[in-house]
């Protein structure tokens, strides 16, 4: 950092098991890659490959070394992940893995519904090889879990060997721990940062104004997710009180 205002935070730096960020790639060339890490490569904890787009990029292969190298874990969507296994097909899975070199995984349930001891059985079983993150919470508007629900889900996966749950909220930032104008379920997020604690859950916040919530609720160092590539900087900018939404969050005194 080429300044430290009076006020601002103290931000952690890598490796780090808090403050973490994770970008999404959807389709970046290599080239854009190699770019990404030139420039974010210090603001960047994890890096996915996201839903299925790895299918059809081209030298993923490449790039994952490229992220890896910059010390970024990268793994592929969990979508991809659901569309092996429910086609029966997990071996088949765990051969991509290893033809792609990835050693981290996404085990979710949120395209289609999975039975949660069906859910925790992978990620035991990937746990024994891979470091894991399950991802919690559906990508479909009409499935609704109580908060009870989302913690018991959380812990169980938790348990079974995730390192960090990811609390559910698509691209788009309209589901999962949100409503479906974007506002946030601050009763659900208040209850999972309590009962499953702060520094385990990953929040997916797409969204400038849900960015800024989480920093102001939970400050510089909480977990966010789903970051688009172009927005790694004005991220790390928004944790810092050195953009207007946070901007009086970390002046000297408050």
């Amino acid at each position: 950092m080429m300044v430290n205002l009076p006020g601002m935070p103290d931000r952690k730096v890598k490796p780090r098991t808090g403050g973490l960020t994770m970008v999404m790639d959807k389709g970046l060339s290599l080239r854009e890659a190699e770019d990404l890490m030139s420039v974010g490569s210090e603001y960047i904890d994890y890096l996915k490959l996201g839903f299925g787009t790895s299918v059809f990029t081209p030298d993923v292969r490449e790039k994952v070394e490229v992220y890896e190298a910059a010390g970024v874990r990268t793994y592929l969507g969990g979508t991809l992940f659901e569309a092996f296994v429910i086609r029966d097909m997990f071996d088949d899975y765990i051969e991509l893995l290893e033809k792609l070199g990835i050693r981290s995984v996404e085990v979710s349930d949120g395209s289609f519904e999975m039975d949660q001891d069906r859910k925790t059985a992978y990620i035991k079983k990937l746990s024994e090889k891979y470091y894991v993150l399950s991802e919690v919470g559906s990508k479909k508007k009409d499935v609704v879990y109580s908060p009870e629900e989302w913690v018991e889900m959380m812990v169980s996966e938790l348990e079974a060997g995730s390192d960090k749950v990811i609390a559910e909220a698509r691209e788009s930032g309209t589901t999962g721990i949100y409503n479906s104008d974007g506002s946030i379920n601050t009763v659900l997020i208040d209850k999972l940062s309590i009962d499953v604690g702060f520094d385990r859950i990953i929040w997916e916040a797409p969204l400038k104004s849900q960015q800024a919530w989480f920093i102001k609720q939970f400050g510089a160092n909480v977990n966010l997710g789903n970051i688009a590539p172009d927005e790694i900087i004005a991220l790390e900018s928004l944790r810092n009180g050195l953009r207007g939404d946070t901007f009086f969050q970390f002046l000297p005194g408050q």
